[in-house]
Parts: C-alpha cells; sequence; structure tokens
C-alpha cells in the first residue's frame, strides 16, 4: 500500500520543484542562490554539511509551495482535505459543474447532446439500492469494474464514463460516484430541467466485492408488477416511479446496447413533460420487427416499451401520467424530489440534498 502511495504521487515532485524554485525555500525569493534537492549533484567547493543543509532548506521549499498550491496531499497520496462529514472541502464545485456542461454538445453523438447517457449513468450507477440489505446505490462507483461494466442494462455506458474522465483527472479529489451523479444532475439541468439538489460525500470502492448482481434495474419488455418490484425494493413508492420514468422524455434506445430502437419524443435533448403526452395522446402500436417487443407510434419514428405502456395500463400510475402531462411545474417538481433521493440511496452523508460548496 505504501509503495503504491509512492508511486501516484512522485509525478507531482516535479510540480513542487517547480513550485520551489517560484517561491523560494520556505518562502525565500525566488532568487536566493540555494539548491533545491539534497540528491543534486554538488559543487566542487563547499562543506558536505552545508551543501546538505542548503539541500533540506530547498527540499522545505518544495514542500511549503506544495502544501500552499494544495498539491501536497496528492504528492503523500493522501485524500483531498474532508469536512467532519467526510465531504472534499478543496475543490471547485461550480468549475467541475461548468466543466461537465462543456462537454453535453457533440454533433456526432446521438442526437447532438451526450446529456441523455450521462443521465442514464447517473441513474443505473444508482438504481441498484436495495433497501433490505443497503447494498448497491451510487455509493462506491462499482460500475467502474468488469462485472458490473457488463450487465446488460449498462450496455454503452462506457461512453459517458470514459466521456468524463478528463474532468476526474483534472479533479482527482472528486470520487467517481460523485462525479457521475454530479454531471447527471447538470446534465437534466442544461437541457431545461429542474434544479437538482445534490450532495458530495460518495466514496469509491478499490474492487469488485461490493458489485450488486445483475437484474436490479428495469427490464422494458416486462409490465406493471416487475417495475413496482424494482423501484419498491429501492424504496420509492408509485408517484415516484412515474415522476422517475419522465427522463424518458430524454435519449433514445439503440439496438447494439438494449435491443430496443427509437426515441421516446421528437425533442430527444430537452427536458420536459413530452413524454406524458406522448403517452396519452400516440395511438401506440406493437412493432413488427425481429428485435424485443417494443411499440410505435403511426410513423414508426417513436417508440414506448411495455415497462412504459404500464404506466398507463395501471390505474395507480395512470393518475400521475394524466397530471404531468397537464402540468409541467408539477413534474419538474416531484422529478426533481425523486431524482435527488434516487442519487442519494445508501450514500452515508448527513444532510443528504443540500447544494454542493462552491
Amino acid at each position: 500500500m505504501a509503495s503504491a502511495m509512492f508511486r501516484n504521487g512522485r509525478q507531482h515532485w516535479r510540480q513542487i520543484s517547480k513550485l520551489a524554485a517560484v517561491a523560494g525555500p520556505a518562502g525565500l525569493p525566488s532568487n536566493t542562490a540555494v539548491r533545491h534537492f539534497a540528491s543534486e549533484a554538488g559543487s566542487a567547493s563547499g562543506s558536505s554539511g552545508t551543501k546538505w543543509f542548503i539541500g533540506l532548506v530547498g527540499l522545505t521549499g518544495g514542500v511549503w509551495a506544495a502544501e500552499k498550491y494544495g498539491l501536497l496531499g496528492n504528492v503523500l497520496g493522501l485524500p483531498p482535505k474532508a469536512s467532519k462529514d467526510g465531504v472534499a472541502t478543496n475543490l471547485d464545485y461550480k468549475a467541475i459543474r461548468e466543466d461537465i456542461a462543456s462537454l453535453l454538445d457533440a454533433e456526432d453523438y446521438d442526437d447532438g447532446s451526450y446529456g441523455p447517457v450521462l443521465v442514464r449513468l447517473a441513474w443505473h450507477s444508482s438504481g441498484t439500492y436495495s433497501k433490505e440489505d443497503g447494498t448497491g446505490g451510487s455509493n462506491g462507483a462499482t460500475m467502474r469494474f468488469r462485472p458490473e461494466a457488463e450487465h446488460s442494462a449498462n450496455a454503452g455506458l462506457h461512453i459517458a464514463r470514459e466521456l468524463l474522465e478528463p474532468i476526474k483527472k483534472k479533479y482527482p479529489g472528486i470520487s467517481y460516484s460523485d462525479l457521475w451523479t454530479l454531471a447527471g444532475c447538470v446534465a437534466v439541468e442544461e437541457m431545461g430541467g429542474p434544479q437538482i439538489n445534490w450532495t458530495p460525500g460518495r466514496s469509491d470502492r478499490i474492487d469488485d466485492k461490493a458489485c450488486p448482481e445483475d437484474g436490479r434495474l428495469p427490464d422494458g419488455a416486462k409490465g406493471a408488477p416487475h417495475v413496482r418490484d424494482i423501484f419498491y425494493r429501492m424504496g420509492f413508492n408509485d408517484q415516484e416511479i412515474v415522476a422517475l420514468s419522465g427522463a424518458h422524455s430524454l435519449g433514445r434506445c439503440h439496438t447494439d446496447r438494449s435491443g430496443f430502437e427509437n426515441p421516446w419524443t421528437n425533442s430527444p435533448t430537452t427536458f420536459s413533460n413530452l413524454y406524458f403526452t406522448e403517452l396519452l395522446d400516440t395511438k401506440w402500436k406493437k412493432r413488427k420487427w425481429n428485435g424485443p417487443p417494443q411499440y410505435e407510434n403511426p410513423t414508426g419514428e417513436l417508440m414506448m416499451l411495455e415497462t412504459d405502456l404500464s404506466l398507463i395500463k395501471d390505474k395507480s400510475f395512470r393518475k400521475y401520467v394524466e397530471l404531468y402531462a397537464k402540468d409541467q411545474d408539477k413534474f419538474f417538481e416531484d422529478f426533481a424530489a425523486a431524482y435527488q433521493k434516487l442519487l442519494h440511496l445508501g450514500v452515508p452523508v448527513n444532510n443528504p440534498g443540500q447544494h454542493a460548496p462552491a
């Protein structure tokens, strides 16, 4: 463990030496004639004790500069500074949000935005939670490991994970589990949806031992009983199930991922209540094709899954579909609350739902 710690920190020593050269040892002016590392080749003159002392002063200056500029923890392989709640306090979450937002637009990807796939990443990394034993959920970012990454429901999510890697490298103090869930919130907001209250404080697992078993996420080919089994396990009620389903206003299905095909709405990069109006106002018929069972509109351009249509076939679900189709503000309010709850399932934070420090 110690060797790994110093291997991870080795790359930061060069930064420290540069800072020491600028700041000077222990705060001395940068033009003070001293050496910065005792291991450097000595001059032909001067006692060895003097050279050792001068080198030590230089090293002290480097450490001082590293601490001043927030690099010391990285050098020593330590986690970022944290509050009593275990939340990193030296991260600029406003800057992280802005960097995430800058990644969304992409003319060559799907419908021109990575937003929907980031929402899906946050959803799928959180939706494995079980209230029965506390396993699963966003804490741990276990989709980094092969067992969960290869779950059929997570096909294609490597795109979202890889998209966020540069941000993780830029802000190494943020955990993957915080980054993925924050990205889902930013994506919803940037695509016109409600603001999501999000709290940092998740940590990442170091191995795949906590990966949940496959089958904890919804199967689009099944009906209302299956939907309830999945969401009740996480602690959601019927109203929250319908609200969360409204995220299908975004994105599309791909035959090389879920096996299904086409978007749910004609505006797949805009967060709205259009999903609910489409459910109620469109005549859906079963598609005749070689793929898994799905439904299509008269033009064949849009689709719905069995899980989607269960929301209008089931009386308890349907009343919320009708409510959200009529009142987008109410949908936004309820979605924000349910999505916040989803992203915090199993997360050991004292004050869930508060905004991340800026």
